[in-house]
């Protein structure tokens, strides 16, 4: 489907502390994009601020702060927006059975809920001023879930599915809403992940326990399977800048070898290869 160009480039993208929102703000900026980047910490702030950025502050866990937030653009741009680029998000490693009810909801509140009450903030004036671009930043496993980030593939499952009604949703208002599907980047993910498992799990009572220590060290360490395939961040900003700028913008838009892969599987391996896959991925890592 072709749609219309934007007029003023303009755009909110979130989670810009690293990674592949800085990276995508930076990108999109020596582009012509006007860009309003957000971080959650003040020093993440200012580091934006010394870089040439004029950001916002925005916890998307927060309906006060995404309300503020949204506001603050709205001002700054007189009422209008061309896109919103959706990269924050965060992951709880663990096994489902070790997930406290607080941190299976936090990964739903801002890997989905929040990211989806800011969207609908700007809705509206996309409809209004007649274009608008929405860019979801998924995950690999948005397409295959993987054991010990179930509750985080299930964020990323939800969010593909509310991205793909919405594309449909807002088809006739020529609203384009694209998914990223990165695999393993060269950012602070893994990183975070552990030390958000150190954190929220009970690591010394869980049968998992002594195999949680050294996968949260593989994380930190860069001892990951999947490691060999990283890509810089940089990677993922040029597929959200043409999601931005293209005609006929895609719905989704891998970026890494697995994520090729992952979609590929989700659609022809049966359920029971993938299974067998993954149990022997399981043994080789925690037994």
């Amino acid at each position: 489907m072709k749609y219309p160009a934007v007029e003023n480039k303009t755009v909110l993208v979130t989670g810009c502390s690293s990674g592949i929102g800085r990276a995508t703000a930076e990108l999109l900026r020596s582009n012509g994009w006007n860009v309003v980047p957000t971080a959650r910490k003040a020093e993440d702030l200012e580091e934006l601020r010394a870089a040439g950025f004029d950001p916002i502050e925005l916890d998307v866990s927060s309906s006060q702060s995404i309300a503020s937030a949204a506001d603050a653009v709205l001002e700054r741009f007189d009422g209008k927006l061309g896109g919103i680029v959706n990269n924050a998000g965060m992951g709880i490693p663990g096994a489902i059975e070790d997930l406290s009810r607080d941190a299976m909801r936090y990964q739903f509140e801002v890997n989905l809920f929040g990211l989806q009450e800011l969207t609908n903030r700007f809705i509206p004036v996309f409809r209004e001023q007649g274009y608008g671009r929405i860019v979801n930043v998924s995950s690999v496993v948005g397409r295959m879930a993987l054991p010990f980030m179930g509750i985080y593939s299930a964020s990323k499952f939800a969010l593909e599915a509310v991205s793909d009604v919405l594309r449909v949703e807002l088809s006739m208002d020529r609203i384009s809403v694209s998914l990223i599907e990165p695999g393993p980047i060269e950012t602070r993910f893994s990183t975070n992940a552990a030390g958000q498992g150190e954190e929220k799990l009970d690591v010394g009572s869980s049968r998992f326990g002594s195999a949680y220590r050294q996968y949260f060290e593989k994380r930190r360490n860069g001892g990951m399977s999947e490691d060999r395939f990283r890509l810089p961040p940089e990677a993922v900003a040029k597929k959200i800048l043409h999601a931005l700028e293209s005609a006929r913008p895609k719905s989704r838009y891998c970026v890494t070898i697995p994520a090729y892969f992952g979609a590929f599987a989700a659609r022809f391996i049966p359920a029971a290869l993938i299974d067998h896959l993954l149990i022997g991925h399981v043994k080789k890592r925690f037994q």
